[in-house]
């Protein structure tokens, strides 16, 4: 065996988040790098989901709305996300999508820049379903669309500007956008800063209240492993949380959501952010797989993040020919997310057989495999055999 495969081990040996991996349901056959897209199913998981639904829906039934704690769940398990995105308790609401959420919070910020300011900045690299919202949002609300690189918004700020929509790490290259260094500067210009979080939660330190972030949404699929299509999060600083208006009004985020009055008045805090009946099942299958969390770091996941990264591209490097593929990712730590993408020409044929052989990770088309590294249950060992397997089917693609 190599000294990469030996230093893979050693390297497991000493990682002090190794022993997480036992809390999820992977297989020995598998390396799975595609957390960036459904993180693994938490063991404990499915128990939990057995009592939800053959207890506090089967025999509890309409009760659990109080008994099992049903009506705050999305108060409660918004408190569990705060400290993994630096946030204070009271600034997130679990609920709807991470689409729906773009909507409420573009369109909420666009009212709270006030008037005169009639242009919304948004990432060009984005996701596209963002810049489909904020297209919307904008005919909505008359505001103009402003695409740019991230790394020019800073300086592109000004009188004008309502917001700006960033992601915090692009979805295709794996690069991590300047959190605090934007946010600054569009606070300085009189502009709000809205962030998308969906590839940095639960994977690095993001700083949300440290930082002075207007508004920020993300999915819990990804790194908070809260399961296929689990809702999503919507944080409000608390200093804009009496001036938030919700362009999705609706009876849960009412002050008085049973008393069934025509006019609406929102409630305080972060529950102006809900809108309609929760999706319980999901929620609490979410609210049980954060328990995964619990005495975690973020710091130290991301520390391995990084060294993980770091040792995959090495392990690239040193096993599959030059020219073969190329790292669209990032070298730099404070431009890195938790992923790596390599751009490859025959990436189409060669993701279907590295899953085939076991190692799943995704592809963007044209030409990028994307690699995502989630500290809590990938090892070393598995970023050198994911690279090996690699080597293995470009070359017998030659």
């Amino acid at each position: 065996m190599s000294d990469l495969y030996e230093r893979a081990r050693e390297l497991d040996a000493a990682d002090p988040l190794a022993g997480h991996r036992a809390k999820f349901a992977l297989d020995e056959g598998t390396v799975y790098l595609d957390g960036n897209s459904l993180g693994a199913l938490p063991a404990h998981v499915p128990a939990r989901m057995a009592d939800v639904i053959g207890r506090e829906w089967g025999e509890l039934r309409i009760r659990s709305w109080d008994e099992s704690g049903w009506w705050t769940a999305p108060e409660r398990i918004g408190d569990r996300i705060a400290p993994l995105v630096g946030a204070a308790p009271g600034r997130i609401v679990v609920g709807d999508s991470t689409s729906v959420n773009v909507f409420k919070a573009v369109v909420a910020a666009t009212r709270l820049a006030g008037e005169g300011r009639d242009e919304i900045l948004v990432d060009a690299t984005t996701f596209p379903t963002d810049g489909y919202i904020a297209e919307s949002a904008a005919r909505m609300t008359g505001h103009r669309i402003v695409p740019l690189d991230p790394a020019d918004i800073p300086g592109a700020a000004g009188p004008r500007t309502a917001l700006a929509l960033v992601n915090h790490v692009d979805y295709r290259t794996g690069r991590l956008h300047d959190l605090p260094g934007t946010t600054a500067a569009l606070r300085a210009a009189g502009a709000l800063a809205v962030w998308d979080l969906c590839h940095s939660a639960g994977a690095l330190p993001v700083g949300l209240d440290a930082h002075g972030v207007d508004l920020a949404v993300g999915c819990t699929y990804k790194y908070l492993n809260g399961g296929p299509g689990s809702p999503a999060y919507l944080y409000v600083a608390e200093r804009h949380q009496a001036a938030f208006d919700s362009p999705l009004p609706g009876w849960n985020s009412h002050a008085d959501p049973f008393g069934m009055t025509p006019g609406y008045r929102a409630a305080d805090g972060a529950v102006r952010g809900r809108v309609g009946t929760p999706d319980i099942l999901s929620t609490l299958a979410l609210e049980a797989a954060l328990d995964v969390w619990d005495g975690v770091d973020v710091d130290a996941v991301r520390a391995k993040s990084l060294a993980l990264t770091d040792f995959f591209l090495e392990c690239v490097r040193a096993y599959v020919p030059e020219g073969r593929v190329v790292s669209v990712t990032p070298e730099a730590h404070a431009e890195r997310g938790s992923q790596v993408a390599l751009s490859c020409p025959d990436a189409a044929a060669v993701m279907p057989e590295l899953i085939a052989r076991g190692v799943v990770g995704d592809l963007r088309r044209p030409d990028v495999l994307r690699f995502g590294f989630t500290p809590l249950y990938v090892g070393f060992a598995d970023a050198e055999r994911a690279a090996r397997v690699l080597a293995d089917v470009l070359a017998a693609a030659s």
